[in-house]
């Protein structure tokens, strides 16, 4: 067994996107094979309704996926192929995007005004590119949980964990999405598979994530009552932490516990040609793209 390192941990950035939403940015647009097969990652919660009424008006993808993971309020989507539809809390869309959807994505706050939630993006590998679009739509009862005896609970919402397998499937990326709640405290250590790339994104409490290159949770970073702690990876509220090769991701709860997503998938390792909502290989795939836009073809009649 072989502890994961932490490569970087990074706070979430604040940004508008759509048609004037806040969201914190946590990764996205910068070295599409750092965490490759995953490309961007938005945390849009908030308070105010605002800040995020405005939403995701009518806005092109191609060659992605794109995951939408509601924890409050609710989302209104509608495309170009007639499909509508509404997340509610705690529940999850995989659109794969494919050969070019037009779609929309509206949130609404909950009775106290609050919109919570992520997406993420998954890139395509060139065999799928040009695929049919198509949704898994998920509800939040659909999603199975598990909870070991010292209280730590795992929402699996893809791939397999403590014998347990999301309810999203047929995904090019071969990803695991998990929600992690640890309690305040407790250490645990999460199994991934060797081959994946992988990362945490804390959205609530704190807690150390040990590193690989000392023993667990120890560097020569600062010196606390006889100890020596790795403060550069406390993780807080949107907080990205970036892991590097292993097997094992092991962290320790702080006094509030900690949850986190934790996020991993099989690199695709092809060329990105990327600008905006479409990510082709080449850069005269991705001048078709928008030449499909403006002529009126980009989105491919249904069998």
């Amino acid at each position: 067994m072989s502890l994961r390192p932490t490569l970087e941990t990074r706070k979430a950035t604040p940004t508008l996107e759509g048609a004037g939403v806040k969201l914190h940015r946590a990764f996205g647009f910068q070295d599409p094979s750092e965490l490759d097969p995953f490309l961007l990652f938005d945390d849009f919660r908030n308070e105010r309704p605002e800040d995020f009424e405005k939403g995701f008006p009518w806005h092109p993808h191609r060659g992605i996926e794109t995951i939408t993971y509601v924890l409050n309020g609710t989302v209104d989507h509608g495309d170009s192929l007639g499909n509508t539809g509404t997340l509610g809390a705690g529940d999850v869309q995989w659109m794969t995007a494919g050969s070019g959807i037009l779609h929309q994505e509206m949130p609404h706050g909950n009775d106290r005004g609050q919109m919570h939630g992520f997406q993420l993006w998954g890139n395509l590998p060139a065999s799928q590119k040009m695929t049919a679009p198509r949704y898994q739509d998920v509800t939040a009862a659909d999603i199975p949980v598990v909870t070991d005896d010292d209280g730590t609970q795992v929402k699996v919402i893809v791939g397999d964990f403590w014998g347990k397998t999301g309810p999203v499937d047929g995904i090019a990326a071969d990803p695991q999405y998990l929600d992690v709640f640890v309690p305040a405290g407790v250490k645990k250590t999460f199994k991934i598979d060797t081959y994946r790339r992988a990362f945490a994104y804390v959205f609530d409490g704190e807690g150390l994530f040990s590193d690989a290159s000392a023993p667990q949770g120890v560097l020569l970073e600062k010196e606390v009552m006889g100890q020596e702690v790795n403060i550069r990876d406390m993780s807080g509220d949107r907080t990205l932490v970036r892991f590097g090769t292993g097997d094992e991701v092991t962290v320790q709860a702080g006094e509030r516990g900690i949850r986190f997503l934790l996020i991993s998938g099989a690199p695709i390792e092809e060329p990105v040609a990327w600008h905006g909502p479409i990510v082709m290989n080449t850069q005269e795939e991705l001048m078709q793209a928008f030449k499909d836009l403006r002529n009126g073809t980009f989105i491919k009649p249904a069998h």
